[in-house]
């Protein structure tokens, strides 16, 4: 079940954090690193596998293509290959991340608001 937590910019993710923003387990994150080129993260001093915003980008559009568009193992690490070749992959990754980013971004304004506005319903309840 996916998180409806905005994903928060941030420099560096944890396999956790990554987990709760897609909607994955670790052990799909980790078998997915021995299976995509392009998801790699990097590891801390400590060995734990640390994602920045363009790893969360590509486990974000690897989940769209193997969930919603139904493309094999294979044929998504093909799709990604021809994508990164034509220089789509990036934008492609922003595509899928920025709804949700936006989204988290009204809600951190409406609640600004409505801490700002004296009088103003308060929803945390």
């Amino acid at each position: 079940m996916e998180s409806s937590r905005p994903i928060a910019k941030k420099v560096y993710y944890s396999i956790g954090e990554v987990c709760d923003l897609s909607g994955l387990k670790p052990h799909v994150l980790r078998y997915w690193e021995t299976q995509f080129d392009v998801l790699n993260p990097t590891k801390n001093r400590a060995g734990n596998r640390v994602y920045r915003a363009r790893d969360v980008e590509v486990v974000m559009l690897v989940k769209k293509l193997l969930y919603d568009e139904k493309y094999t193992i294979e044929g998504a690490n093909q799709k990604l290959v021809d994508m990164r070749r034509e220089g789509g992959l990036r934008s492609e990754g922003h595509e899928v991340v920025a709804p949700d980013f936006l989204s988290g971004i009204k809600q951190e304004l409406e609640e600004l608001r409505q801490l700002l506005t004296p009088g103003a319903p308060r929803s945390d309840g």
